[in-house]
């Protein structure tokens, strides 16, 4: 269970949730906002947090918690968000979060830097945004009962979080969803590639078939080069942005946990 707390939404999230008052507490690295959580109509508890990035940089944090500790897997799952300069925030992978810690997986997600509420500035490659999904991570391993951790990327999220994942020894494995690899996103993301491919962790791999960004030769290609245990997972005639839609959450969430429990029976 994740030691988290909350201030107000970011501006990204949807509207008619009240703010609440809380008092704040500075940490070294972490600004830890005390104490109340929002309890969701659902049951599920989601408790926000500020998260310290880099110097003048903190991040929104959002921690969704399964309603039972009793229940609570072995591995923290850590979302990564969309391209920022075209949108992304974490109230997109708000439906993921929450049927992911309905099914026992403390779940964290943030806005990078320059995102909502997060302080900073985007950038257009995502160079500084690894630094942002390291910081979180390492704040998850530290404040959740579950210190391993799956790191998921979404969209450009995919490569940002790639480049993160030898950087924290608590993350056990990776998944992306739509990972961008064709020529054009290669220009702003492709510096990312070689980091998330070589990395020996397990790692997976979903896409549509009709991905207007990456086709399905050019995935394949890919990871051809890609060391250590590689899976993939073809959502068929799902396109790029539709497969971020909330009508593909339940889809995603079944190859997230099912990847992630096969983590848990590898480290047991």
């Amino acid at each position: 269970m994740c030691v988290g707390n909350v201030d107000h939404l970011s501006t990204c999230t949807s509207h008619g949730h009240k703010d609440v008052r809380a008092s704040v507490r500075r940490e070294p690295s972490i600004i830890v906002v005390r104490p109340r959580g929002y309890l969701d109509a659902s049951g599920l508890m989601m408790e926000t947090t500020r998260v310290e990035s880099s110097p003048g940089v903190t991040l929104a944090v959002r921690v969704f918690r399964p309603k039972s500790s009793a229940a609570e897997k072995a591995v923290t799952m850590v979302l990564v968000h969309q391209y920022s300069l075209m949108g992304g925030c974490q109230e997109l992978l708000r439906g993921m979060a929450y049927r992911l810690a309905a099914k026992g997986f403390t779940t964290v997600t943030f806005d990078m830097r320059g995102v909502g509420t997060s302080s900073g500035k985007a950038t257009l490659t995502g160079a500084s945004e690894i630094q942002d999904v390291v910081a979180v991570c390492q704040w998850a391993a530290k404040h959740c009962t579950a210190s391993s951790i799956l790191l998921v990327g979404s969209s450009a999220g995919a490569p940002i979080a790639g480049a993160a994942i030898d950087s924290v020894k608590e993350v056990v494995g990776y998944v992306s969803l739509g990972y961008p690899f064709g020529l054009l996103a290669s220009v702003l993301f492709g510096r990312h590639n070689k980091a998330c491919l070589q990395s020996p962790k397990p790692k997976m791999f979903v896409m549509g078939t009709n991905d207007g960004f990456t086709t399905v030769k050019q995935l394949e290609s890919k990871l051809k080069s890609a060391a250590g245990r590689v899976e993939k997972r073809l959502v068929r005639g799902a396109g790029h942005f539709e497969m971020e839609g909330a009508q593909y959450d339940d889809q995603m969430v079944e190859y997230l946990t099912t990847f992630a429990d096969s983590l848990q029976l590898i480290s047991s």
